[in-house]
């Protein structure tokens, strides 16, 4: 359909829905170099008619055209992925590997949850039964990345001790370091934390680190290296939700590295509040393991945090103190 070019030598056209002014005279090839695309790799429907792609370097875009442009992707939203210490990953969802009744029940609930991560803790192997079923024979850490944690840990060197064996037992550099200050509240020692990510940053391990919900403590982590910043919800295993969003955003909105919820949640709301707070992820386990029914709560889990995600990047409306009508009050019978 040719048209008249404007008086500045451009025409208008309509992309995937989208009006846009382009120079006269340009290709559907040329259009897609400078939409970022690669011709070669897109399919052209021009006035509902699809444009051979050998083609595409020839024919001239004309005023008032409307294209389709598509290419091929995989099912989902793959491109709103995250990254820690140069690893991309699609899920959100981080789950522990704890506190279910058996390992079947375990694996279960992480395909379930969708995860890509599990936390894992070190221990003893079982000298006395050195054929008892192990967490590797029911979840594959060449399918699902283990993250090896210091869970139980009170010193900064004990955690430094558990991490070196795992790293000996798996060849394992991105790890979850927790030093927990004492039992009842299993709140982080800072201290001990931030002495503990020195020595383990300097010996080449990227820790992503449990702490307290502190904007000040998250970035002192954050400049001794820690790749990720774990604040707390609430305290391990109460299920109590978050606690204190404002300091979690405050976390999320001074970090450079990413922010992921550890501890406290304890329903799947809880999980898309966190995730509505910015935070790149949310980490959890005894909310599913303890779960009536822990591979459905995983599969709710999953959703939450997806949801939450959504609602983060789609942008809340501003909040108000007095009602605003949906419907216009114009010819109001």
């Amino acid at each position: 359909m040719a048209g008249m070019a404007h008086t500045d030598g451009t025409i208008t056209i309509s992309v995937n829905g989208e009006h846009k002014r382009v120079t006269a005279g340009i290709t559907i090839a040329d259009l897609a170099q400078s939409l970022g695309l690669v011709p070669e790799k897109v399919a052209v429907e021009r006035n509902l008619e699809v444009v051979p792609r050998s083609t595409l370097a020839q024919v001239v875009v004309e005023d008032g055209d409307e294209l389709e442009i598509v290419h091929f992707v995989g099912g989902g939203d793959h491109d709103d992925t995250w990254t820690v210490a140069g690893r991309t990953f699609r899920s959100r969802l981080i789950v522990g590997t704890g506190k279910y009744k058996d390992f079947e029940q375990n694996a279960a609930a992480v395909a379930a949850s969708g995860a890509e991560i599990v936390t894992v803790a070190v221990r003893r192997v079982n000298v006395s039964d050195p054929n008892a079923p192990m967490l590797t024979d029911y979840i594959d850490p060449k399918k699902v990345t283990y993250l090896p944690n210091t869970a139980g840990c009170f010193t900064a060197d004990d955690a430094i001790r558990t991490l070196r064996l795992a790293r000996e037992a798996g060849g394992w550099d991105l790890v979850k370091l927790e030093v927990l200050g004492e039992a009842r509240t299993l709140y982080p020692n800072m201290r001990e934390t931030l002495t503990a990510t020195e020595v383990l940053v300097r010996e080449g391990f990227k820790p992503m680190v449990y702490c307290v919900d502190d904007p000040i403590a998250a970035k002192q982590l954050e400049e001794a290296g820690a790749v990720a910043i774990m604040p707390l919800g609430a305290p391990i295993g109460s299920g109590l939700g978050i606690q204190n969003q404002v300091t979690i955003r405050l976390i999320v909105e001074g970090a450079t590295v990413p922010v992921l919820v550890d501890a406290g949640v304890g329903q799947a709301s809880d999980a898309a509040v966190a995730m509505e707070l910015g935070c790149d992820g949310v980490l959890m386990n005894t909310a599913i393991a303890e779960a009536k029914d822990p591979v459905l709560m995983a599969a709710a889990m999953k959703a939450a945090v997806e949801g939450g995600r959504m609602s983060y990047r789609a942008g809340r409306m501003g909040k108000r103190r007095y009602a605003d009508p949906s419907s216009p009050l114009s010819g109001l019978i």
